[in-house]
């Protein structure tokens, strides 16, 4: 007996195909994020840091200087994570290397696109606020961390909850003295290290495990 495969069903099967992919996505622990990147970032925060105390004596009267080396910062961090999370997925994750990158993605960008918007209607239309700032780029950023948690080591709640409580320790300042330069600084170092170090732990342990079996 002979069947006759059609394009419906080649396209069903490559439908279900993808299927199964994401699913096996969503309960893969993604390891794409390297411990070195994001130690580095961690160097970038206190690079930026002292960028501002040499040059941004008074970050209230220079706003856009301000905001120019914290988004230079994290456009830098973005693309460095971003280009070593491709070559990394690629190597480690192999075949389902686009579904889990895209899986990261998906988790951090509500919360990114939600800092970036909200960075625009202050700096246009509420600049008395800006003091706000770090608090809330922590705050978004802590929400990123939780979303990502579920397909990364659980010790990663850790860094969620550190990012979360410097932006409330940012917000609770209530005037200026929020646009410190180590008011993103020691946030960010401390953060990204914990982060790089939850990383490097759980590569070690699987690593360990592997050589065991």
């Amino acid at each position: 007996m002979h069947y006759k495969v059609t394009s419906q069903d080649l396209r069903k099967a490559l439908g279900d195909i993808k299927s199964i992919r994401q699913q096996m996505a969503r309960t893969t622990e993604f390891r794409g994020y390297g411990p070195a990147t994001l130690a580095a970032t961690a160097v970038f925060a206190i690079v930026a840091s002292a960028a501002q105390a040499a040059f941004v004596h008074d970050p209230v009267t220079h706003v856009a200087t301000y905001l120019g080396i914290w988004v230079s910062t994290a456009l830098l961090s973005a693309g460095l994570t971003g280009a070593q999370m491709y070559t990394r997925s690629r190597r480690i994750h192999s075949v389902m290397s686009d579904e889990m990158i895209w899986m990261a993605v998906e988790q951090f960008l509500p919360s990114l696109s939600a800092g970036v918007l909200i960075t625009i209607v202050l700096w246009g239309y509420v600049p008395a606020a800006l003091w706000l700032l770090p608090g809330i780029w922590q705050l978004v950023f802590s929400l990123g961390i939780f979303s990502s948690c579920r397909f990364l080591p659980r010790p990663m709640l850790a860094a969620g909850a550190w990012y979360l409580l410097t932006a409330l320790v940012c917000v609770s300042l209530g005037d200026t003295r929020a646009l410190s330069p180590w008011a993103m600084g020691i946030p960010y170092a401390v953060g990204q290290s914990l982060v790089a170090a939850v990383l490097l732990f759980a590569s070690q342990e699987q690593e360990q495990d592997q050589n065991e079996s």
